[in-house]
């Protein structure tokens, strides 16, 4: 899921939602009288097939459909952001809507567990008070972890579980997301993202596993994690996934950023894929194979990105949330895919933007295979301007009943129809210490070892310890975007150690000094935390725009995104590399920094920490060899910037660390 700075809003003609209701009376399915009801609202005493638990899913949603108006159907279609309705519940139940998400930074107050569950109540209240009492689905980016919910449990994002090669611990690790998530309410993930980045100056590269097609579908045990088991979708620790974005989000060529810079100014995020299908295939498509065949996900998110095929010449991009050869052909024909296709943010909004109408985007994305679109604030206008596509025969019945049917399906698979208010049984166990344990290992695994002259690492014995570096103690910094608010920020606080925490409960002498201008003590063994403040998609671009909107910013834009440490970082590392008897820099990032040769050579011994997220310790715990280095590398680590795109298997390939690159100790 993503947000967007300047959100597109199509006008909402006065008393659009009562022209909707006018509208729809004429479509009124057969058999929908007035009267049929669920729940608590049952005007019957007899239990309708729809609400019988006992009877298969598939039959439950064909008498339920043919209960729909099409109003209530198009409902179902149309997912609104809490935004858009808190303040107004009714607005779920007169517009019948399927559908809430939270966006980054989208949260009740206060921000607790609990207040997130009574939030989502109080809205499925006013969905079960529909005529049909169809319960709502809401849904949250659970990317690492639930980041948006302060408390919970905030792991490493994706790309430092890739380092850690260890699709157990993956799965181990969404389990207990979908867990915290459940439990507060959510139970929908808008996650995993199964992208394969292959340009580190993508600003959502540590959303992926890796740069290579193999190692992302071996650590999409974060499915099973999420979803458990097939049948599993009703317990009370899982929620539905989401693979995402398909498709090529992460083939995008640096320069065509946001769709060829017709709907924003990002460089390379929302670009074009300018490849043969071949190549789409093998980089873009083939995660979504066992994504869909192995582990049964419940739903796929397309992306933002284009498509330009190399067969036919460049310059005829198709967007992704309009191309019904890889939706409706490939990926639900082909793969045989049977669950829901939610749509980003606003994304349909980024077919041919130049020319189409919101009508014709509402219908080719529709008609393309979407099944449910995050329209988050224009959600009446969608909804009025579907059923004139309808009424047109621009969009077919058929379609709309299929779309509906496959929401429905997930709907009864995850026991909403029975259990449709939060299940609050695992609640106080968000952000306890057992699942704090595992975020702990997760960042001891991600951990990668690049360089250790003079077994520098691990630290023994009991010589003074220096730390430095602007990342040494910033929790929001480590943590990442998506932590708290969509770009995440280095003044958000959540509970957790940073890594001078961790540093300090593992060494009695420590000298903490951010810039290092205190004295370094003889002998010491300096340590500097170096890296990237917190940024999210294309504000992380590399030459991308900077972000200055979250509270913390007070309207001060954020450091340019280069793949550069800063001037203070490099200050720091020169200090006290030539200062200190052995001298180790930690890079806390997103994706990898370069590391100048002249800088390097200062260096005794360098750690991808990459975004550890709430637990830092877990840094620490390989430093001082209470967990041993384990990692690899998920991506090329270059040498300069202009070595971008670099990827294991070109033809010219001179890293200064190459793709599953990791050195060991014990």
């Amino acid at each position: 899921m993503s947000s967007v700075l300047q959100r597109r809003r199509s006008a909402v003609a006065l008393g659009a939602a009562a022209a909707l209701a006018v509208t729809l009376t004429a479509w009124q399915a057969p058999g929908a009288s007035a009267t049929a009801r669920t729940g608590n609202h049952a005007a019957s005493a007899d239990t309708l097939p729809y609400q019988d638990p006992s009877l298969p899913v598939g039959q439950r949603v064909s008498d339920l459909l043919g209960r729909m108006t099409l109003a209530e159907k198009i409902g179902q279609m149309t997912q609104a952001e809490r935004g858009g309705i808190d303040a107004d519940t009714t607005k779920i139940t007169t517009d019948n809507l399927g559908s809430v998400l939270s966006g980054g930074g989208s949260v009740p107050t206060p921000n607790t567990p609990s207040a997130w569950a009574d939030m989502i109540d109080r809205y499925q209240a006013a969905a079960l008070d529909t005529r049909l009492g169809i319960p709502l689905l809401y849904g949250i980016d659970t990317v690492h972890g639930d980041g948006n919910m302060l408390g919970a449990t905030v792991f490493p994002h994706n790309i430092g579980l890739g380092a850690t090669r260890d699709p157990a611990l993956v799965r181990d690790v969404e389990h207990i997301a979908a867990s915290e998530t459940r439990s507060s309410g959510p139970q929908w993930a808008f996650a995993p993202c199964v992208c394969v980045a292959r340009d580190d100056r993508w600003g959502r590269t540590y959303e992926s596993f890796g740069e290579t097609p193999a190692l992302v579908e071996k650590m999409e045990t974060a499915i099973a994690g999420f979803q458990g088991k097939p049948g599993h979708l009703s317990d009370n620790d899982r929620v539905l996934a989401t693979a995402k974005h398909f498709a090529g989000d992460g083939l995008t060529t640096y320069g065509t950023g946001s769709n060829r810079q017709t709907t924003g100014n990002y460089p390379i995020d929302q670009g074009v894929d300018q490849v043969n299908h071949a190549t789409f295939r093998r980089l873009a498509l083939a995660p979504y194979v066992p994504a869909v065949k192995k582990y049964h996900v419940g739903s796929v998110m397309p992306s933002y990105s284009d498509i330009d095929w190399t067969e036919d010449g460049l310059g005829n991009r198709i967007n992704m949330h309009g191309n019904g050869d890889l939706i409706n052909g490939w990926l639900k024909g082909q793969q045989h895919f049977t669950g829901l296709v939610i749509s980003d943010y606003e994304g349909i909004h980024h077919i041919h933007p130049e020319t189409y109408t919101y009508a014709q985007q509402v219908a080719a994305g529709v008609n393309a295979g979407i099944d449910m679109f995050m329209e988050p604030y224009d959600f009446e206008t969608f909804e009025s301007t579907l059923a004139g596509e309808v009424q047109n025969g621009d969009v077919p019945m058929s379609r709309i009943d299929d779309a509906v049917s496959r929401i429905l399906t997930k709907k009864f698979q995850l026991g909403l129809f029975e259990h449709p208010y939060t299940d609050r049984t695992h609640l106080s166990q968000i952000g306890d210490a057992a699942h704090h344990a595992v975020a702990r290992r997760a960042v001891a695994e991600s951990q990668v070892l690049l360089k250790n002259d003079a077994a520098t690492l691990p630290i023994r014995g009991s010589k003074p310890v220096y730390v430095a570096g602007s990342n040494a103690d910033n929790i929001g910094n480590q943590a990442g975007g998506w932590t708290l608010t969509w770009q995440g920020g280095s003044t958000n606080v959540i509970p957790g150690q940073t890594i001078l925490d961790g540093i300090e409960s593992q060494h009695d002498n420590v000298t903490f000094s951010q810039d290092a201008s205190a004295p370094v003590p003889s002998k010491a063994v300096g340590i500097v935390v170096v890296g990237e403040t917190p940024y999210a998609e294309g504000f992380g671009d590399v030459g991308g725009p900077q972000w200055a909107y979250d509270p913390g910013d007070h309207n001060v834009p954020r450091p340019p995104k280069t793949m550069q440490l800063s001037e203070a970082d490099t200050a720091a590392v020169h200090t006290v590399c030539a200062q200190a008897a052995r001298c180790v820099v930690v890079v806390v990032s997103g994706r990898p920094m370069i590391v100048p040769p002249a800088l390097l050579s200062t260096i005794d011994a360098l750690v991808a920490a990459w975004l550890p997220g709430s637990d830092g310790e877990g840094v620490a715990d390989d430093l001082f060899g209470n967990h041993p280095y384990t990692g690899r590398l998920p991506v090329t680590w270059p040498r300069t910037v202009s070595q971008e795109p670099i990827n294991i298997g070109d033809r010219q390939y001179d890293p200064l660390f190459p793709f599953g690159y990791g050195l060991r100790t014990r």
